[in-house]
């Protein structure tokens, strides 16, 4: 935005240029009036004499609209000075997103970028697998899912560490659909002759943490789960929204204090 200072020099340059018109009129009347030049170039300075008015007029315009803007208002909300501000905000705001941080804590996986990259928003650098709140999607077969509910105690033994470790948890849902219904092709069996497959159903189990603190596990390894079948209290689906996030972070929130306190250095230090 432009400041007062700047209409003010406006209105000076266009007083300058409407003088200089008028001088040369006045020069060139008694000219025309012994017809020692044309009328058309007579006609050509009292015009030039018309138009500086008029560009005198708007910059004044311009200052005095400007004037009123800005009237009983202070230095910090000024048009200008909160623009400026705002522009000020966003660029240290990109500054601050130049570090990337995890929201979650966990360990580097699949890391496809290489110091010297060139990468922008939407470039895929690394994946983070979390340390903790893993769980197990256990695929039983649907003919094994009768007594199944949720809520039942499980363990959990991963090929990775054998039989000598076996984790504990609980079955905490079963999905709605098996892998099948969800393929991008699903089967669509007609009548007629035709095998039938049985089909696996995803069920979540929520592990023991101790139990993943002592022996840490991987994304994809092979597990034998086992639920305990037993235990008839809960339901088969779930009848309650969950209460709390599997994982929340503030690691991408930003403190905008630093950059307000600047910015308000920035007007203390011109105001005077």
């Amino acid at each position: 935005m432009i400041n007062g200072k700047q209409y003010q020099a406006s209105i000076t340059l266009q007083q300058t240029a409407l003088a200089q018109a008028e001088a040369d009129l006045k020069r060139r009347e008694p000219l025309g009036a012994s017809n020692l030049i044309g009328r058309e170039e007579l006609q050509h300075s009292r015009d030039a004499v018309a138009t500086a008015k008029a560009q005198l007029d708007v910059a004044e315009q311009q200052y005095n609209a400007n004037q009123a803007m800005i009237l009983n208002t202070s230095l910090e909300n000024q048009p200008a000075v909160k623009q400026s501000a705002a522009e000020l905000r966003d660029a240290w705001l990109a500054l601050q997103r130049t570090d990337i941080r995890s929201p979650m804590d966990g360990y580097v996986s699949r890391r496809s970028v290489q110091v010297g990259s060139q990468i922008d928003t939407s470039t895929p650098l690394m994946a983070v697998v979390p340390a903790t709140n893993l769980w197990v999607d256990a695929n039983f077969k649907e003919t094994q899912l009768a007594g199944v509910r949720i809520g039942q105690p499980a363990t959990v033994v991963a090929d990775i560490y054998g039989d000598d470790v076996i984790y504990h948890g609980k079955v905490v849902g079963l999905d709605m659909g098996t892998g099948s219904a969800f393929s991008l092709l699903p089967a669509q069996n007609a009548t007629g002759n035709w095998i039938k497959v049985v089909q696996r159903l995803p069920v979540r189990i929520e592990l023991n943490q101790e139990d993943i603190a002592k022996h840490p596990l991987r994304i994809g390894l092979s597990t034998l789960v086992k639920v305990d079948t037993s235990v008839t209290g809960g339901s088969a689906l779930a009848t309650s929204v969950r209460q709390q996030a599997a994982y929340s972070s503030n690691a991408l929130v930003i403190d905008l204090a630093p950059v307000n306190q600047l910015i308000t250095d920035i007007v203390r230090a011109n105001a005077g």
